[in-house]
């Protein structure tokens, strides 16, 4: 073919693609009507589902414009135009403006909102215009963390996505006869391909391989299954699995629900393969119509968001309470009920902290951003308090503690000794699955030689497969050897093996399976466990060619052959990981359904201190009581199910504990549910990572180590600001109930107080980027906001004493006794109580002495410092009129100077000693 042909052969490809794809959008206008969804789920969705399940696969096929061979990707373009992604809408970000709003709409902006209104009303505008100030400092800082938070969550998570694996028809199949026919050009096609896509490429006409651990994709009707359990839970609230076939067994059935030939998005497979063709996507899913029902609705609100609203509406009734008492005392000893009013308001300003959802928002984000560098992956920002408070770790043993890369170590007869046709038989079986290859499988899968050895590819046919389930934990293929006979080989744990055989190979000849045999077999098998190797058992039998589909039903009166024996060594990571977890308070309880024996071993290598053993068939006996006292005593389950898992995780967390869940397997997807924190790997079945509230991108306990130590540094920092807005605010209101009884005028006019406020607000805006003492990410942390108002009454005096103490400088030292002086007294208790409100950001950031044994961030430091020198500077510059101030003497200086070295002093003291009573958190 010369460069011309080249040129005309590219060049009506192109052609044919922009035709093809014109002539598929058509076919999807004409094919695919009638499959629409209104947000109210109209009847005509169920109609359509049954209708699709009682059609025949051809009329299906052709009705959605697809092949028994799949789509093409040009097809899957053209229909992807059409219909839109396969993405339910209850994720969608909101418009800026609502966005804003829901800045402003917390009870604090609310509140404050209204007090600018009345000070408006009243004719305060300087008041007005510092409430409105602080509002929208509030509001827009918080707008734009949210903003800066939702964009890096949004890259976050693009890096955990999970995939359908389709059947996709090369191009050239479709383009090959307009070749032919307009270029006389002849083109190979290849046959239909396999391939990995986000969920959201999917699209309707999509043929879908689906094998246990997966998630449905979309709204299927099912092409061949077998053995297909699907959990729908999520869709009935059944708790059990139900059975799938590709025939509709009854067709008088209406309820989409109950059809057997039906997937549901949202749904997930527990057992068996299956192939499927995508009805229906998105928002035209029976899940999509739902949810887009409920869209738009609040969410149901954690524990963290509910710590946070009692602490708040106990500011707030702090609030309620102080502000009236302020407005008695001023109006009846002042006679000014007006100023007194203002007054009331102003102090009702400083004991709001406006600046808390900003503060919660910044840390939670910058949280985030910070674990994500450390291969942390956080899907719900709220997590991170959690993983702070977390102080039990339940985790599996394999990939967590060992390095999750099997290798094949032995593969004996029954009797230890080493055999190849054990290995034989193994490589067969797991050649031959169509399910879920594990790392067993592949372990034996790399033994390449015997794929040549036993000529596989013409010495064998697959007949059919029984696959893996949880229940039965083991899996069986059946292939025809030869075409003379059919051979069952069988592999799975050895007590389940053991279960179905009634003979034991022993050489050339099969012996009954007697108690002497039996014996002699768990022997073997624990020695080989006490190694730690992991002892997958292998059995067969000889069927006659006389069918095609195999069952359950068939997996009995096999011969036991022998094993084939894995080692999965330990981590080098995992013995400081755990002694790591352990010193900040984390105790490690390992759940694995390995035997008793491998997980012994493996706990002593890493160093784990096992404080007993408890067995699944255990747990089975066991009242709620005795599970309970049980799940205290002891730190090692083994050969447990995902029901075992699940409910130990239930136990602890009813025990008190917050509970965290490491897994990444279908077995451990209720028990992830149920955690606290669900915590999974990027590598981690489609449910795992569906159900986890944080992805691991590297399944190491040392990364979430490190994960539970920023937890605990993000929660840390919220926690300083409350503890320094509720006892500065306690303070300052004690301070002013004194002034108000005793001085003939305002301690402070309320657009000082407000600026005051202002001003300390902004000082604070670096808590969330401000470093944490190593002594306070040693222990599990949580909300307390009952130990809060103790927290008040230790500190907030402290500042009601220097208050005071200033009070008697300036009446008696500085002679501001009068109404005509009170510009100077004002200008004094302004400076202290803003230093002193600066200081506290030090003082209650630490248990320890601030600057010298723990020193603030540099972000933090410059706007505190900042936040002092423009307090200094407005009663002593050209603003002081302004604000109705005036300058200080020099002689102010060294009294303010005593002033707050004396506060640091009593307050340091007090830590010590409310440290020693009550710990510091």
């Amino acid at each position: 073919m010369n460069l011309s042909i080249v040129k005309e052969f590219f060049a009506g490809f192109v052609r044919t693609r922009a035709i093809t794809r014109h002539f598929r959008r058509q076919a999807l206008l004409e094919g695919l009507t009638g499959t629409g969804i209104s947000r109210e789920m109209p009847p005509s969705l169920a109609q359509d589902l049954v209708a699709a399940a009682r059609k025949a696969v051809p009329e299906l096929l052709a009705q959605l414009d697809s092949h028994t061979d799949g789509l093409t990707e040009s097809q899957a373009e053209a229909i992807r135009e059409r219909v839109g992604p396969n993405e339910v809408e209850h994720e969608k970000p909101l418009p800026w403006w609502h966005h804003l709003w829901h800045c402003y709409k917390n009870p604090f902006n609310l509140l404050l909102t209204l007090l600018a209104g009345i000070s408006y009303v009243t004719e305060d505008m300087k008041a007005a215009v510092v409430i409105a100030a602080m509002v929208a400092l509030s509001t827009l800082i918080r707008f734009w963390q949210e903003g800066k938070s939702n964009r890096a969550a949004d890259k976050l998570k693009e890096m955990v996505s999970n995939t359908a694996t389709v059947i996709r028809r090369d191009i050239s199949e479709e383009a090959a006869p307009l070749f032919r026919r307009y270029y006389g050009v002849e083109i190979h096609t290849r046959p239909a391909w396999r391939r990995e896509i986000p969920l959201s490429e999917l699209v309707p006409g999509d043929l879908v391989l689906l094998s246990a651990g997966d998630m449905i994709p979309a709204d299927l009707r099912i092409l061949t299954a077998k053995d297909l359990f699907v959990s729908q839970s999520a869709m009935t609230g059944e708790s059990l699995p139900v059975e799938k076939f590709a025939q509709l067994r009854d067709e008088s059935q209406a309820n989409p629900l109950e059809l057997d030939n039906i997937l549901f998005m949202g749904t997930n497979v527990v057992s068996g393969v299956a192939t499927a063709v995508v009805v229906s996507t998105g928002g035209k899913t029976y899940f999509g119509a739902l949810a887009q029902r409920v869209t738009g609705g609040d969410r149901v609100t954690t524990a963290f968001q509910a710590g946070v609203n009692k602490v708040s509406w106990l500011l707030i009734r702090f609030m309620f309470v102080m502000a009236p008492l302020v407005l008695f005392i001023n109006g009846l000893t002042k006679g000014d009920w007006l100023e007194a009013f203002l007054f009331a308001l102003s102090i009702a300003v400083g004991l709001t902290p406006e600046m808390l959802p900003m503060i919660v928002t910044s840390t939670l984000a910058k949280g985030a951003v910070v674990l994500s560098r450390k291969k942390v992956i956080v899907k719900r920002l709220d997590a991170i308090q959690n993983f702070g408070a977390m102080d039990v770790l339940c985790t599996d043993k394999t990939g967590t503690l060992t390095q999750d890369k099997i290798f094949l170590e032995r593969h004996t007869d029954v009797f230890g000794e080493p055999s190849d046709d054990v290995l034989e038989l193994a490589y067969l079986n797991s050649y031959y699955q169509t399910g879920l290859k594990n790392l067993l499988d592949v372990a034996v899968l790399e033994h390449a030689e015997v794929h040549r050895n036993l000529q596989v590819a013409t010495a064998f046919r697959k007949v059919d497969e029984i696959p893996f389930d949880f229940t039965r934990r083991r899996m069986s293929v059946v292939v025809a050897e030869q075409e003379q006979h059919h051979l069952l080989i069988c592999k799975g744990a050895v007590e389940e093996i053991l279960s179905v055989c009634s003979h034991v190979r022993q050489g050339e000849t099969e012996a009954p399976l007697g108690d002497a045999l039996l014996a002699e077999i768990r022997d073997v098998t624990a020695a080989l466990n006490r190694e730690g190797l992991r002892v997958v058992a292998v059995a067969c039998r000889e069927l006659p060619p006389t069918q095609d589909t195999y069952g359950v039903a068939d997996e009995k009166e096999l011969t036991l052959v022998g094993y084939v024996a894995f080692l999965d060594p330990p981590k080098e990571t995992s013995a400081p990981a755990i002694q790591a977890l352990n010193d900040h308070g984390v105790a490690v309880k390992i759940l694995t359904g390995d035997n008793e024996l491998v997980t012994t071993k493996i706990c002593r290598e890493v160093g784990l201190d096992m404080s007993g053993v408890v067995l699944g068939t255990q747990i089975e006996t066991m009242s709620d009581a005795t599970l309970a006292e049980t799940v205290e005593r002891n730190n090692v389950f083994a050969k447990l199910t995902p029901a075992h898992k699940d409910r130990i995780v239930r136990q602890l967390k009813a025990n008190g504990h917050v509970v965290g869940f490491m897994g990444d397997g279908i077995n451990d997807a209720a028990a992830l549910r149920s955690a606290d924190i669900g915590i999974s790997v990027d590598t981690a079945v489609d449910i795992a990572k569906e159900a986890a509230d944080i992805i691991l991108l590297e399944k190491s306990l040392m990364v979430l180590e490190e994960g539970v130590q920023e937890g605990r540094r993000t929660f840390a920092n919220m926690l300083k600001y409350i503890k320094m807005t509720a006892s500065s605010n306690f303070g300052n209101v004690f301070s002013v109930l004194v002034a108000s009884a005793f001085l003939p005028f305002l301690p402070m006019l309320p657009m000082q107080l407000l600026v005051q406020n202002l001003l300390y607000d902004i000082s604070q805006i670096a808590i969330p980027f401000d470093n944490v003492d190593d002594d306070m990410l040693r222990s599990p942390q949580r909300w307390q906001a009952g130990e809060l108002g103790r927290f008040m009454l230790f500190f907030g005096p402290i500042s009601s004493i220097f208050d005071i103490t200033t009070f008697a400088v300036m009446w008696y030292v500085f002679k501001a006794d009068t109404v005509a002086a009170q510009s100077l007294f004002q200008s004094g208790w302004f400076v202290v109580g803003l230093l002193t409100q600066t200081l506290i950001v030090h003082m209650i950031r630490t248990p320890r002495i601030p600057f010298l044994q723990s020193r603030a961030s540099w972000p933090l430091m410059s706007a505190t410092i900042l936040i002092m020198a423009v307090g200094l500077f407005i009663p002593m510059g050209p603003l002081a009129d302004y604000f109705k101030f005036q300058p200080l003497p020099a002689g102010y200086f060294p009294f303010l100077l005593a002033i707050l070295l004396g506060y640091m002093v009593l307050t340091q003291a007090m830590k010590g000693f409310y440290t020693r009573r009550y710990g510091w958190q």
